[in-house]
């Protein structure tokens, strides 16, 4: 983390903080009553993390899949009749 602020002291200089983020690729982390609430990153960080993100979620299905592959699957009517709904 480059750096951290104070939520309020970010609602004054909002303009300085974005073209910090923006422009200088730095991190601000926003505190509030001196405890870190939320960061803003450069938009390449938080591409970066969607990726990242979407190889987890691809990795999960592909498991899924194997497994429904490997162990087989119960039919919708089935598992409705299990639940009694």
């Amino acid at each position: 983390m480059d750096e951290s602020i104070s939520t309020a002291l970010a609602r004054e200089r909002f303009a300085d903080v974005l073209n910090e983020v923006a422009f200088g690729k730095r991190r601000i982390g926003l505190t509030r009553h001196g405890k870190r609430v939320a960061v803003v990153v450069p938009v390449e960080d938080a591409d970066l993390l969607e990726w990242l993100e979407d190889q987890r979620d691809l990795e999960e299905a592909r498991r899924a899949l194997e497994e429904a592959r490997r162990d087989g699957t119960t039919p919708f009517a089935a598992f409705r009749a299990e639940l009694g709904v």
